[in-house]
């Protein structure tokens, strides 16, 4: 997490998007709603809380350029990964569907149902037994 003036800010979480949204919201107290530190500049992944303590701890023990140019890296224009987390989502329904009106009524083409064909198939025995279709079949 970064702030405008590019204050850094390095923790580990096992929701990013609830934590990011905690920070833009400034429910994060002390330090990080001091200096507004709520945009997401970078994250890492991990499948075990160990080996993100160990980065977590990695990353704190670097100097500020080298975490400057990790994240410049990934994100070389700092933009905030989580701008748009935690706001209302426009549907964008088409139309048609929208007004409730079927598509045939536009002039479209009519779709043909579905149906399933019946195949005949010829079993390999001698005896005088009616073929069967896959529809009889189990």
């Amino acid at each position: 997490m970064a702030s405008r003036s590019l204050n850094l800010y390095t923790s580990i979480t096992n929701s990013l998007h609830r934590r990011a949204l905690e920070h833009k919201r400034g429910e994060i107290e002390v330090f990080t709603k001091r200096y507004r530190i709520e945009r997401l500049v970078y994250y890492e992944t991990f499948k075990y809380v160990g080996n993100a303590i160990a980065r977590e701890k990695q990353i704190k023990a670097w100097t500020r350029a080298k975490r400057l140019a990790l994240i410049k890296s990934a994100n070389p224009t700092w933009q905030d990964l989580a701008e748009d987390w935690g706001r209302p989502v426009k549907l964008q329904i088409p139309r048609f569907a929208r007004d409730g009106n079927p598509r045939e009524s536009r002039g479209a083409a009519k779709a043909a149902p579905f149906q399933r064909k019946a195949v005949e198939t010829e079993r390999p025995t001698t005896d005088s037994r009616r073929p069967i279709t896959n529809a009889q079949a189990h």
